[in-house]
């Protein structure tokens, strides 16, 4: 990977792509510390301890939620806008006939989604809005903080001017960040390196790093005894980068052998191949969709202020849809394995690829054209899908699980998510370095 690097800074064209994607993240981590005017940024802090649905989002936004900062919601929007889109591909006729257009179809889709994006934007805004509105409450104390400067709903002295300029104002700015992000991605797509929206989240989850280092510093210090924790987990977190690079990169090869013909006096054909299949061919999609039912009931509880942190029914039933929660690690590897096969459904069509072989006199050794090529495709999808889910599943679910056997490690309870992020962006963005320097440095014809 280095060396890839090397090569790709001692091309003067590549080197100003990556100087330019260096630049628009330098961009979005000055936008995650500009700060939103009427908001208590200690009180959010306060607020993010205990909610893991916060944390997870706070962790995806590179920190920038938890410090109430313009860039708070950051591609979130965007990537719910994806996920809806592509759902919305499936069941809508003209959406797919978009999809099937080449590069004119996928511009117009694009054009969709960022509308989407922003209607979502508002929508996750104004919710985030209701819940700052609703400020921290300590059951144990009785007391409540207020997270908003202006309009808090227990302050009746708050004149109406105040409280709608300040929601107008925390709503806009907030809009404004996502509606930024998707600008930054879109620099990086056209003069950068890789995916513009991948970069950013990328960049996002890793400049969460120094803190995970401060984290684990302090353990050590409280307790010389964690010590022994920390060195475990390092290594956990080794293998578990290995793992999936490994599980990224692999895939099943079905054979595949075209028939000769003959054309005039010339014979085509007769040439072997084969059709890869990978393991892991949804990616992060199945976690993501997951991660966001899983999130569900949270959201809904935090609009009418409750938190987790009280005895009542409700209290509970939050409590019991948390990251801590052995419940949650079950349903959530369950929703992982389900939503792998969904998304692999809408991907893949053995039909369609047993049809286009026939049609181009391709067959798989041993099997008849037609329904036995499906039916055998078929199969070893749904044989690389288990895998690939159960995969995914143990890479989501394994913090979770050490983080409930060792409770002085509960601060990674979503790095498995992240890890997958973090590695599926960096292979990718090798990937494609390795393609441009292929691209502009290949052998003559005469070499």
């Amino acid at each position: 990977m280095f060396q890839v690097f090397r090569n790709a800074w001692m091309d003067t064209q590549l080197r100003k792509k990556i100087l330019y994607t260096l630049f628009i993240i330098i961009l979005f981590r000055l936008g995650s510390n500009i700060f939103v005017p009427f908001l208590d940024n200690n009180a959010i802090s306060t607020m993010m301890e205990g909610a893991s649905l916060l944390n997870y989002l706070d962790v995806m936004t590179g920190g920038s939620l938890g410090k109430g900062t313009l860039l708070a919601m950051s591609i979130t929007p965007y990537i719910n806008a994806s996920i809806i889109i592509q759902l919305l591909c499936v069941a809508i006729p003209p959406l797919e006939k978009l999809q099937k257009e080449g590069e004119e179809g996928r511009k117009k889709l694009n054009t969709i989604t960022k509308i989407a994006s922003l209607v979502i934007a508002v929508l996750q805004a104004l919710a985030f809005y209701l819940t700052l509105r609703n400020g921290v409450n300590d059951n144990s104390t009785g007391t409540h903080t207020a997270i908003l400067k202006y309009g808090d709903i227990r302050d009746t002295s708050s004149d109406m001017f105040s409280v709608v300029l300040s929601a107008i104002v925390i709503v806009a700015c907030f809009v404004a960040g996502a509606s930024l992000i998707i600008w930054l991605g879109d620099r990086i797509n056209e003069k950068g390196i890789g995916n513009g929206i991948s970069m950013i989240l990328f960049a996002g989850i890793i400049s969460g790093l120094p803190n995970a280092v401060e984290y684990f510093v302090t353990l050590c210090k409280d307790n010389l005894a964690n010590i022994g924790f920390v060195l475990l987990a390092i290594v956990i977190f080794i293998a578990m980068v290995w793992f999936v690079i490994m599980m990224t990169n692999a895939e099943r090869r079905i054979p595949i052998q075209y028939a000769k013909r003959v054309v005039g006096r010339k014979m085509y054909g007769g040439q072997s191949t084969h059709i890869p299949i990978k393991v892991a061919m949804s990616g992060v999609m199945p976690i993501i969709f997951a991660m966001s039912l899983m999130s569900l009931p949270q959201t809904i509880c935090y609009f009418f202020g409750i938190d987790g942190r009280g005895d009542s029914f409700w209290d509970g039933f939050v409590r019991l849809f948390s990251q801590s929660s052995p419940l949650y690690a079950v349903i959530y590897f369950l929703l992982i394995i389900a939503f792998n096969y969904f998304y692999v459904s809408i991907q893949y069509n053995p039909v369609e690829i047993a049809n286009n072989l026939k049609k181009n006199n391709g067959a798989i050794p041993g099997y008849r054209p037609g329904k036995p090529t499906a039916d055998f495709i078929y199969n070893s999808l749904n044989k690389i899908t288990l895998i690939g889910a159960i995969f995914l599943g143990i890479v989501a679910i394994f913090p979770i699980i050490l983080a409930l056997c060792v409770p002085s490690l509960s601060g990674i309870s979503i790095g498995g998510t992240t890890i997958l992020i973090v590695v599926g962006v960096a292979l990718e963005t090798v990937r494609t370095l390795e393609s441009q320097i292929m691209m502009r440095h290949h052998p003559g014809f005469l070499d």
